[in-house]
């Protein structure tokens, strides 16, 4: 007969942080212990094959724990992870007092709705507010599509004012080929790609594809129906694309003129990846409407947009709602993150500390002129452009023990934590170049 595990105190007992010593390994997880009885447990993968969706593709490991910029899996293989979740570890795995403070909060406070207010939510809207540098107001979510979603309906109650109330009038969004805003029907139809929109359509009306970094085919779009300009500063899944300077600015003008809003998607490229806290402060530009999410939350799962003051009494009471948004143990997750960047400077230094990296990286394309086209992005969100499929090298990668993963225009994505070690950034060009040899040889 199986037991049942009554938690105590003791249970969640935490010295000194868990895995405080980043140069231990934690313990071998053995999925046998969470059960107490004599039947064995199930493997992670009949599980997942029995009674998980089919909507990702079948995955060749089993990860079960993490530290610091490393990863091990149910055989106990360790990999060198410059996945980072898709850009959210942004402190790397089991960061000691990112887990202490997350901990601390979660015995203290979880959850109470947005009916009440939490101390928190309001500290981190502040702090928001004074990394993007002016007035404005926030609102929290869970992800990044959840953001955009938000971000789609400030466009559509601006569109509203500009039309003197009418709805349906002007209500159109300016997106971007290649452009990824998420897989909610909102966002989905702000991302023109067939593989994202296929099987799901017909899309939510009012999105106008323009051409990314063209700003005459922009102008060509813009009329009396538009009501916002939504762009990544930074391409994610689009193959990691930055915008221009020169074509930010001119959207900036043009929103201007137009009386459009100029609506930044930062959820992949944000949270200091590039640099600055948002890639978008490289350019001296201001949005109108930011949103974020990723590594906002060190791992925890957050979202929020900012609105500059002049536009944030757009939502009024009863307008938009998340019950998980900006809870308390979210905002705590988010604001030790956000704390970690600021003291261990690691935001300000992401440039220094990738440059060299970046210059090793560059030479692939000579290196290997059958395989590699180019390198492209910045500080620690880099892509190998590639010749062709890049399923290949992700796969050939994997078997150097390093993780990473794939965009468009045939690229693989670089996308270490903001902590990432001088003696990791070497290893991962050692085994790159191994994982390209190993497809040059054959």
């Amino acid at each position: 007969m199986a037991r049942t595990f009554m938690p105590t105190a003791e249970s969640f007992k935490i010295e000194n942080g868990p895995q405080a010593d980043f140069g231990r390994s934690p313990p071998i997880f053995n999925f046998e212990s969470l059960i107490f009885n004599s039947q064995p447990m199930p493997t992670a993968e009949s599980l997942y094959d029995s009674h998980v969706l089919g909507n990702y593709a079948k995955s060749p490991l089993t990860l079960v724990r993490g530290l610091g910029c490393r990863v091990w899996d149910d055989a106990g293989r360790e990999f060198l992870d410059f996945s980072s979740g898709i850009a959210v570890t942004a402190l790397g795995h089991a960061h000691p007092e990112w887990a202490r403070r997350v901990h601390e909060q979660a015995l203290t406070l979880v959850h109470t709705s947005n009916l009440w207010r939490n101390p928190r939510q309001a500290e981190l809207a502040a702090r928001l507010a004074e990394l993007v540098g002016l007035p404005g107001r926030s609102f929290f979510c869970n992800s990044g599509t959840e953001a955009n979603e938000a971000l789609i309906k400030l466009a559509r109650l601006h569109g509203r004012k500009l039309a003197g109330g009418e709805e349906g009038v002007r209500h159109h969004v300016i997106v971007f080929d290649y452009a990824f805003h998420g897989r909610t029907f909102g966002g989905m139809a702000a991302t023109p790609q067939d593989k994202i929109q296929n099987g799901f359509r017909p899309m939510l009306d009012g999105f106008k594809v323009a051409k990314f970094n063209d700003l005459d085919s922009v102008k060509a779009l813009a009329d009396d129906r538009t009501a916002a300009v939504l762009i990544e500063t930074i391409q994610g899944e689009g193959g990691v694309r930055p915008a221009t300077r020169e074509f930010l600015q001119g959207l900036r003008q043009l929103c201007d003129e137009r009386g459009l809003l100029l609506i930044i998607d930062e959820v992949q490229c944000g949270i200091g990846r590039t640099g600055k806290f948002y890639a978008y402060q490289h350019h001296d530009v201001q949005p109108d409407a930011i949103g974020m999410a990723k590594g906002i939350g060190g791992g925890f799962p957050m979202g929020a947009i900012w609105v500059a003051e002049k536009h944030a009494s757009l939502f009024t009471p009863g307008s938009h709602g998340c019950t998980f948004g900006g809870s308390p143990l979210a905002c705590a997750a988010a604001l030790a993150t956000l704390d970690l960047l600021r003291d261990g400077k690691l935001v300000e230094t992401v440039s220094q500390r990738s440059a060299a990296w970046r210059a090793e990286l560059e030479k692939l394309p000579a290196e290997f002129p059958t395989l590699v086209k180019e390198i492209r992005g910045a500080g620690f969100m880099v892509a190998i452009g590639l010749h062709s499929d890049p399923v290949p090298v992700v796969a050939a990668l994997r078997d150097q023990k390093f993780l990473c993963p794939s965009a468009g225009h045939n690229a693989i994505r670089l996308l270490p934590p903001l902590n990432v070690t001088d003696s990791d950034l070497g290893e991962s060009l050692v085994r790159i170049r191994a994982a390209l040899a190993s497809l040059k040889a054959n």
